[in-house]
C-alpha cells in the first residue's frame, strides 16, 4: 500500500510517498533556512505560515512525480510531535482533512521515531535489536530499540541538545545561521590539539548528556584569543572534536550496558563528518556495526515519517480524526 508522509515539525516542509513492498517512491523537501536566516534563528509564527503556503503544493508535486493520484493512497502519516506547536498543527490539520476527504486512515508519528527508523530506508538496514543515538538540534537521546515501538530510553541531554550547542557555539564565533554546518566547515581549517576542551559528564557513570558547559567553555576560550580567523578555526575544531568524543564515549557505554553490537546514529547532527568518523572508529574497536541514514535523510524529511507511519498502519494501529499535536512528547511513552 502507498502511504503519504508529512513532516512539519520545525523549519522544513517534507512530503514523501512510501510503498509497503516497493519502498520509497518519491520525496520532496522545502527548507525555510533562507527566510529564518534574516532573523538569526527560527521564528515559529513565520515557520507555521510557510508550512501552510508550501504543504499542499508539495503534496501535489509528490503525487505527480510518483505518477499517482489520491485514489492510490491508502493512508497518511504525519508528524504529531514533538516540535513547534503551530508547525505541527499545520501538518496534523492537513493530514486529518485529507484523510477525511479521501476516506482513508491517518496516523500520527513521533518525530524522533521517524529519525530512529530513517536508516531502514537504506539498501542494508540494521536488524533489531540495536542502540540508537538520536542527535539533532532539539534532542540528544540514547535509546535501546528492541523492535518498532519497543523503546527504552537510556540517556538524554539534561540541557542543550548537541545540535543546539553547535548553533550556539557558532553564534559565539560570529558565524551566520544555521551555524552548525558552518562551524564544521570552519573546523576543517583548525589546528588539532591546540585547545583542550572537556568531555562533559564522561567522568561519572551514566548515559545522560550535558552540552551547555561546553558552549560556555567555547565562549571563554575564544575570548582569551586574539580572535583571528585561525583562532576561530582552532576553537571550532576543539569544540567539534570534544562533542564527537563525548558522543562516542556515551555510545560505547550504551553498547556495553545493553550487550548489543549494532549502533544506529540518526538526526541532523549525524551528517557531521567528524562525528561519523569518531563513532565508526569507536564501533570498530568494539567489534560493533554502525548505521547512518544517507545525508539527505539525516535532517527532517517526509520519507522517514512515511516509513514509520506505514509500519504502524501495517500493525493495524488507528486513531480518530480529531486534530492533535504534542509539542512535548517523550519517546519512551510510545507503545
Amino acid at each position: 500500500m502507498y502511504i503519504l508522509g508529512i513532516e512539519t515539525s520545525c523549519d522544513e516542509t517534507g512530503v514523501a510517498i512510501y510503498h509497503s513492498d516497493k519502498g520509497l517512491i518519491h520525496h520532496c523537501l522545502y527548507s525555510q533556512i533562507a527566510m529564518h536566516n534574516e532573523y538569526g534563528g527560527i521564528v515559529p509564527e513565520l515557520a507555521s505560515r510557510d508550512h501552510i503556503r508550501k504543504l499542499i503544493p508539495l503534496i501535489d508535486e509528490c503525487l505527480q512525480q510518483s505518477q499517482l493520484n489520491k485514489q492510490d493512497i491508502a493512508g497518511i502519516a504525519y508528524t504529531a510531535g514533538p516540535g513547534l506547536i503551530g508547525a505541527l498543527l499545520v501538518g496534523a490539520a492537513t493530514a486529518k482533512s485529507l484523510a477525511w476527504s479521501w476516506d482513508i486512515p491517518a496516523i500520527g508519528v513521533h518525530h524522533m521515531e521517524g529519525h530512529l527508523l530513517a536508516p531502514m530506508l537504506e539498501e542494508q538496514p540494521p536488524a533489531f535489536p540495536f542502540v540508537a543515538l538520536l542527535v539533532s538540534g532539539g534532542h540528544t537521546l540514547l535509546v535501546e530499540v528492541k523492535s518498532i515501538g519497543d523503546y527504552q530510553l537510556l540517556g538524554e541531554s539534561l540541557d542543550d541538545a548537541a545540535g543546539e550547542a553547535f548553533d550556539k557555539a557558532a553564534k559565539l564565533l560570529g558565524l551566520a545561521y544555521p551555524g552548525g554546518p558552518l562551524l564544521s566547515k570552519l573546523a576543517q581549517k583548525g589546528q588539532a590539539n591546540r585547545f583542550k576542551f572537556p568531555r562533559p559528564m564522561t567522568d561519572r557513570p551514566g548515559l545522560d548528556f550535558s552540552f551547555s558547559g561546553l558552549k560556555t567553555f567555547t565562549m571563554n576560550t575564544y575570548h582569551k584569543t586574539e580572535k583571528t580567523e585561525q583562532d576561530k578555526a582552532d576553537v571550532a575544531r576543539a569544540f567539534e572534536q570534544a562533542t564527537a568524543e563525548t558522543l562516542a564515549i556515551k555510545c560505547k557505554r550504551a553498547l556495553k550496558q545493553t550487550g548489543l553490537k549494532r549502533l544506529v546514529v540518526a538526526g541532523g547532527v549525524s551528517a557531521n563528518t567528524t562525528i561519523r568518523q569518531t563513532l565508526i572508529a569507536m564501533a570498530d574497536k568494539q567489534r560493533a556495526e554502525v548505521f547512518f541514514p544517507r545525508p539527505e535523510f539525516c535532517t527532517d524529511n517526509g520519507a522517514m515519517i512515511a516509513y514509520a507511519g506505514c509500519q504502524r498502519l501495517l500493525a493495524e494501529q488507528t486513531e480518530s480524526l480529531e486534530i492533535n499535536a504534542r509539542p512535548r512528547w517523550p519517546i519512551n511513552e510510545l507503545l
